[in-house]
């Protein structure tokens, strides 16, 4: 996938946002080119919708949560699955 295929939403500092990237790649190193990052606070709907929720990771085609507050195993199973990665 040369696209990013999942975007997470985030803070700067964010500890649970960090360890969520660590946590993923370490089980899933081949989704490193796929990851895009931005900060929740960048948009009003993002703040509004995921504010006080993130880690939020976002399908990056569609825009709707593949993982919320924390890493999901099986919704990023079943995302890949969906995608074919």
């Amino acid at each position: 996938m040369s696209a990013p295929g999942l975007l997470l939403l985030s803070r700067s500092g964010c500890h649970l946002c960090e360890q969520l990237v660590v946590d993923l790649l370490d089980r899933w190193p081949d989704l490193v080119g796929c990851l895009a990052e931005a900060d929740v606070d960048s948009r009003d709907d993002w703040q509004r919708r995921y504010g006080l929720k993130i880690p939020v990771l976002l399908d990056a085609q569609d825009g709707t949560a593949v993982c919320v507050s924390q890493l999901d195993p099986d919704a990023i199973a079943d995302w890949r699955r969906a995608r074919g990665c």
